[in-house]
């Protein structure tokens, strides 16, 4: 197979040019096989925008094509096939698994389809029923504490953009792995070779959904409302898990994917002696600009509908030397009200596939250690973040608390600057919030502690540099964001994967080791392969 590392092309290009583009690259005039590897977009001439690709390509004659490239443009390559280490399991044990966010859900997928017929547990609704509980939250102010955006099948992520891209480094296969699954269950084929791939909060559902029935005809078994609230041990091993404080599941391999609300949960595994820590996470505020802001800085232009609405990722460091960056930013998106406990609030951000709305919004976060917690307690992070959320909610009266930024600044500058009255209004004073859940005007400025909101002041002035009217003064800002990420991490052996107890194997976001869906689900198959060589090997022997 040869490797084409640079082809350009302008934006809103056909099929046909991107042919004729490669056959004069390799010289060749026959008709080559084409699979996009990667595709990014290039707006460094803006107006004039182009995507950037990276092809595999089969052709006839590969040796005598190869020999007349360019190579510096073409490279002969193989690509890595992902290869689970186990199949046709016939045995009899059968894995637990504690949630079903992406974790969890890929790590049942892979064991079943390997044979082992998982059980996955699930303390909120299926998907069908999740997506009701959501709606009515936001529609009425009624939460269901165990199915809303934080809890049921799909994890944290499913109500949130569906960005697919992430850091981590891939050399099994694993990334591809799990993008070609999502493909495979009803997600866009886009998603195998965009730089920032999405799914959004619409498709991603029925992609779940999907995944769902082939767990289930694979032999695998998911359980609803059931709540892990113990689990039985011996001697530090595994041996059953307890369910809604009555329920015995017996057990001895057990992967832990709980997802970073789960709050009485860590509290539970803390009481059980299991060791976890404290983490460093971030925290911050939602920040909403009109869409076409964004366009016009990213691309010259306020729309452009070969690439869809812009996206910016900005980064910072505050007067502390605290990281200031935007975080989960949803073009087209929604501030959305993602509360899971009576009395505390915080949001997230959302974006359905077409991406459409007319604001662009991201989280705007100010990085935090297990020093600024207050208490060197394994779970102090959780406590830290239900008094922001706690003064989030009576701020907003239950509702998510809104407020201009250049009152937000405000609070926080000494001295007005007289330019700051005068310069361009680049949004203008009626531009309204796109949100999912109610709001009201309010003094978000109070949620953080003040060195936290400074922190956040010193970003937006940084960012508002780098895009012309990031920090305008009619920019909305809306609180909290405080679930960026786990606050616990619960210590897993590098070798093994298990936790101090054995056969309690923690996986995923909530257990502090990925961020973000793609991640979570790369984390997730890593566990399942661990844990089915164990699973044969201790038959073996």
């Amino acid at each position: 197979m040869l490797r084409i590392n640079q082809l350009k092309l302008p934006a809103g290009h056909t099929q046909e040019e991107l042919v004729k583009q490669v056959n004069r690259i390799l010289k060749y005039e026959g008709t080559p096989d084409i699979t996009i590897v990667r595709r990014s977009i290039d707006a460094r001439k803006k107006p004039e925008l182009f995507f950037n690709y990276i092809i595999n390509v089969q052709v006839n004659n590969q040796a005598e094509v190869y020999r007349k490239c360019d190579k510096k443009k073409v490279v002969v390559c193989n690509d890595v096939i992902y290869q689970f280490p186990a199949a046709s399991y016939s045995g009899q044990v059968r894995p637990v698994i504690i949630g079903t966010g992406p974790a969890g859900l890929f790590c049942g997928y892979m064991l079943a389809e390997a044979g082992f017929r998982p059980v996955l547990l699930e303390r909120g609704n299926p998907a069908e029923e999740r997506i009701k509980d959501v709606h009515t939250f936001w529609e009425t102010g009624k939460l269901n504490t165990e199915s809303n955006v934080q809890f049921g099948e799909g994890g944290a992520g499913t109500f949130s953009d569906g960005k697919l891209n992430t850091l981590v480094k891939d050399k099994y296969g694993r990334n591809r792995k799990v993008l070609s699954l999502f493909v495979t269950c009803g997600a866009p084929e886009e998603i195998l070779y965009d730089h920032m791939p999405h799914i959004g909060t619409d498709i991603l559902c029925k992609v779940i959904i999907n995944m769902r029935k082939r767990i289930l005809d694979m032999g695998g078994e998911i359980r609803f409302g059931a709540k892990v609230t113990n689990l039985e041990l011996h001697n530090r091993q595994m041996r059953a898990v307890i369910i809604n404080g009555k329920e015995r599941i017996p057990a001895r391999h057990v992967v832990l994917a709980p997802g970073h609300s789960a709050r009485d949960t860590f509290m539970m595994l803390y009481e059980k002696g299991i060791q976890m820590e404290a983490k460093p996470f971030a925290v911050g505020m939602r920040v909403e600009h009109p869409q076409e802001l964004i366009n016009l800085s990213q691309y010259g232009r306020k729309e452009e509908k070969a690439l869809g609405n812009a996206v910016y990722k900005l980064t910072a460091k505050s007067l502390d030397n605290r990281g200031v960056y935007s975080f989960c930013m949803c073009p087209g998106g929604y501030v959305v009200n993602a509360s899971s406990e009576q009395k505390r609030l915080a949001v997230n951000g959302m974006s359905y596939s077409d991406r459409n709305s007319n604001n662009a919004n991201s989280a705007i976060i100010i990085s935090i250690t297990p020093e600024d917690f207050g208490s060197g307690h394994p779970l102090a992070g959780i406590e830290f973040q239900r008094r922001i959320e706690e003064k989030a909610f009576q701020m907003g009266h239950g509702k998510i608390p809104v407020e201009r930024y250049g009152d937000f600044k405000k609070a926080f500058t000494i001295e007005a600057s007289k330019n700051e009255e005068k310069r361009e209004a680049f949004i203008p004073q009626e531009f309204q919030p796109c949100i999912k859940g109610g709001w009201e005007y309010s003094m978000v400025h109070d949620i953080l502690p003040k060195n936290l909101a400074e922190a956040f002041v010193e970003g937006m002035e940084q960012f508002g540099r780098k895009i012309k009217g990031f920090n305008d003064k009619n920019v909305l800002v809306e609180g909290v964001e405080s679930r960026t990420s786990s606050p616990v991490r619960i210590v897993r052996d590098k070798d093994t994967l298990q936790s101090s107890i054995k056969g309690l194997y923690p996986c995923g976001e909530g257990a502090g080791y990925a961020g973000g869906i793609t991640s979570a689900a790369m984390d997730g198959i890593c566990v399942a392969e661990k844990l089915a060589r164990c699973i044969i090997d201790e038959e073996i022997r």
